[in-house]
């Protein structure tokens, strides 16, 4: 009985890994197309040559410095936002957890905002500093409010103070680009979610930070599991719940700020992944967050592919190709809660 369910194990854990191997196939598949396909489709054949034989040429030089620099903030975004809402869901317990609904992408946007509106241009480190920062305040900001309803910070009460944070950022930052005219012209089309014209060496920075955040949420995979069976649960196991918190929070802060930084708020990604994973793993965060990461790259990538394709040579915002996933999502997860 016991071999029996040893080698049910066994399976179990070669099909995850199976399953991992064919979503990075996958991404892979994607970043090809996403290089391929634009204003202009460029074929298999020439983008193989501008990393085997590179000429200067137009085509080489879109793909060396546009295509691919924004293929691959796709994917890093992607996967931050998916991880980021994937463990805000594990560690709150409520399924509508996500950075852009708990409004701390919307408080990294205002402190960009701010910044401009207050100091101009400025270099690409301090709008990078500045949302680090303002996603840590609108994360500490919901999370005390959340405490002050009854019953303390539960998964409603989080949920009802994220979206009052996120009304009232909103409001400051809608506030700020009709006074000021020029931080507007500036800033309206990252405020949508964008990777278009985005700075590479930005994005250079950032990575760092959103690799900590990635690797430190794998390594609380465990913890997150355990968590999420209730804090009594893992007190009992002899869980430190409030190290794992901290550390949760601050992946969380790394990760979205890191998103915003890179593409502005780029909303749902973080709510709708975490649930189209856990419809195959069920409980055990220790796969669902590298899952999490390779459907959230996935998803980005395809979304920016179609934001450059439907209207080409126009382009659409990305945060509007993920709202229109999301938002539909959203409202079925709501629903089935007030049933509940």
């Amino acid at each position: 009985m016991t071999s029996i369910r040893l080698n049910s194990l066994s399976r179990s854990k070669q099909s995850l890994w199976l399953g991992l191997i064919i979503g990075s196939i996958v991404l892979l598949i994607c970043l090809i197309y996403s290089i391929m396909l634009g204003a202009r489709d460029i074929p298999l054949r020439i983008i193989l040559e501008s990393f085997t034989a590179f000429d200067r040429s137009f085509d080489h030089l879109v793909i060396q410095t546009v295509r691919l620099p924004r293929s691959l903030m796709a994917i890093t975004v992607g996967a931050a936002l998916a991880v980021s809402g994937a463990l805000m869901q594990g560690l709150t317990r409520n399924p509508l957890a996500e950075t852009g609904i708990l409004g701390i992408e919307s408080g990294g946007a205002l402190a960009v905002v701010a910044t401009l509106f207050l100091f101009g241009s400025s270099s690409v480190s301090v709008y990078a500093s500045m949302a680090f920062l303002g996603a840590a305040i609108a994360a500490v900001s919901v999370y005390f409010l959340g405490t002050l309803g009854r019953g303390g910070a539960t998964p409603l009460n989080l949920t009802v103070a994220g979206a009052a944070m996120t009304a009232f950022i909103s409001s400051i930052t809608t506030a700020i680009l009709i006074v000021s005219q020029r931080t507007l012209e500036e800033i309206r089309f990252w405020l949508a979610g964008s990777l278009a014209g985005r700075d590479f060496d930005l994005f250079l920075q950032v990575l760092p930070f959103i690799v900590m955040g990635l690797l430190l949420a794998f390594l609380l995979g465990k913890q997150i599991t355990t968590l999420n069976l209730g804090e009594d649960v893992a007190k009992t196991l002899g869980q430190k719940t409030t190290t794992v918190k901290l550390l949760a929070a601050i992946s969380v802060v790394l990760l979205a700020g890191g998103s915003v930084a890179i593409a502005g708020p780029v909303g749902f990604v973080g709510l709708v992944v975490p649930h189209m994973v856990r419809f195959f793993i069920k409980t055990d965060y220790r796969w669902i967050l590298p899952y999490s990461a390779i459907v959230g790259a996935i998803l980005l990538i395809i979304s920016d592919i179609a934001t450059r394709v439907l209207l080409k040579p126009q382009e659409l915002p990305l945060g509007v190709m993920t709202a229109l996933v999301g938002a539909p999502v959203f409202v079925y997860l709501v629903k089935s809660k007030v049933k509940r």
